[in-house]
């Protein structure tokens, strides 16, 4: 299956192409926005495109043609203000969504935050990211795309340990990067998780254990 990965140069973008070489059961498509980071992952030999979410849903569409997939993990980061937050994590995603149904992408994973679907667990001091992802969710839900929701809790950069749990919603708790890149690699061709949501913390299970199967 080739993947479009849209957030590519993000932590867990780089650690989800890092586990699809390695396991070579996927091939990525690494979508960055300049040219420094695309001539990195060419080193590599992984195939690039380039193109910013703030451009047009046909640009991301062409982007996404050649792909049986798209993961959408991208993020416009803490530094930004909620004006990027919306362009990005809200607008973005569903700029990702339409350009998928445009092409006929239908498998579409999208990474979201832990406690995004209940507004009262939101923080006050990073409330417009938590609408963002809120919006992203519900639009995701309310198309004819295959989706899983992943809903990480405190993202951490630690080695990543294998185990995760998938929570009951209203708890919190934090999981590496690695192991939220290696959660998206498992439900990826994983019937059981087809337009299902999942919180997802550390835990005692490992991710096969933790994962649905049909």
């Amino acid at each position: 299956m080739k993947v479009l990965i849209i957030g590519a140069n993000g932590k867990i973008g780089q650690l989800l192409i890092e586990q699809m070489l390695e396991d070579k059961q996927h091939v990525p498509l690494a979508m960055v926005r300049k040219e420094e980071q695309a001539q990195r992952y060419q080193f590599q030999g992984v195939e690039t495109v380039l193109v910013d979410l703030e451009s047009s849903v046909e640009e991301i569409a062409e982007a996404a043609r050649t792909c049986d997939a798209i993961i959408f993990t991208a993020g416009s980061g803490g530094s930004t203000g909620p004006d990027k937050t919306l362009l990005i994590d809200l607008d973005g995603a569903v700029k990702a969504m339409e350009a998928a149904e445009q092409v006929g992408i239908s498998r579409f994973v999208l990474v979201s935050a832990l406690g995004a679907e209940d507004r009262n667990r939101w923080p006050d001091s990073i409330r417009p990211y938590y609408v963002a992802k809120h919006f992203a969710d519900r639009i995701l839900e309310s198309t004819e795309l295959i989706y899983t929701i992943l809903r990480p809790g405190g993202l951490l950069d630690d080695a990543g340990q294998g185990r995760v749990s998938l929570q009951t919603p209203g708890e919190s708790g934090s999981i590496p990067r690695a192991d939220v890149a290696a959660v998206i690699a498992a439900v990826l061709d994983n019937p059981a998780t087809f337009r299902k949501s999942y919180d997802l913390v550390s835990g005692s299970q490992t991710i096969e254990e933790a994962l649905p199967r049909a």
